[in-house]
């Protein structure tokens, strides 16, 4: 891909073969195609992003992505790929073995996870666009307004009595309170991540200390359990009919109901 408006915008796809919840969960089939092959074509369809690796420590996957398009330049060692590997153990792998290898470092670092599936690749670019017009930032991260609010949710401690999760300052017992009356709370959905790869080799992680919201509201099933495979695929096939944009501001809030 030629250099884009955006200068080098380096999409990463990560897709570890040892999924334990979902086996082989990047290539299990939506709509005809592997799992993974969905977010390749979503990074392939940008008009920002100007390189797609999928980073991997299984060679199925490894074909299976070079097969739709992706490039697979390096392998995943098996130590980065484990159950409670970190994104940041991948992102400065893959960052720190283009550099090496190849003398190619990327303006901006896009993590599409193959999970939620049914991405459209509008969103991304409007995603790009947004971060690049913040140069003060460290990272974006997707995020949709939260269903339940932390503040009414609780622990148990070591006797087996309730402690709040969070508790707020200035409002006493907000478990008590009506939703209304407390802070919206986000949640990050993994539709798309953006970071720098400053931030990735300087600071040692893949969002730093100045992190951008941005507000999705379309539905996006992110694939971490068997039953949600279902709604994945179902949403799927609303997109290919349906190839409207639904991203909101942040300035429209509002409460679940």
């Amino acid at each position: 891909m030629a250099k884009g408006k955006f200068g080098e915008v380096l999409a990463l796809i990560p897709a570890r073969g040892g999924s334990k919840s979902v086996p082989r969960k990047n290539v299990i089939p939506l709509m005809g195609k592997p799992m993974i092959a969905w977010a390749i074509e979503h990074a392939l369809a940008s008009e920002h992003i100007t390189r797609v690796v999928v980073t991997t420590d299984d060679e199925e996957i490894a074909a299976v992505a070079r097969a739709h398009g992706a490039e697979v330049p390096f392998m995943r060692p098996a130590e980065l790929a484990q159950d409670l590997s970190v994104d940041i153990e991948f992102h400065r792998h893959a960052v720190e073995w283009l550099r090496d290898n190849e003398g190619y470092v990327p303006d901006m670092v896009i993590n599409l996870r193959p999970t939620p599936p049914s991405r459209q690749p509008a969103v991304i670019d409007q995603a790009i666009e947004t971060f690049a017009a913040h140069p003060e930032v460290d990272s974006l991260r997707s995020v949709h307004l939260a269903e339940q609010s932390p503040f009414k949710m609780w622990t148990l401690d070591e006797k087996g009595l309730m402690q709040a999760v969070a508790p707020l300052p200035h409002i006493a017992e907000p478990y008590n309170q009506p939703r209304q009356e407390l802070p919206l709370v986000y949640w990050q959905d993994g539709y798309i991540d953006i970071t720098r790869p400053s931030v990735i080799l300087e600071q040692n992680s893949t969002t730093g200390r100045v992190i951008m919201p941005f507000l999705i509201e379309e539905p996006a099933a992110d694939v971490d359990y068997p039953d949600e495979l279902g709604e994945a695929e179902a949403q799927l096939r609303k997109r290919q009919s349906d190839k409207r944009t639904t991203v909101v501001e942040l300035t429209t809030p509002r409460h679940p109901s």
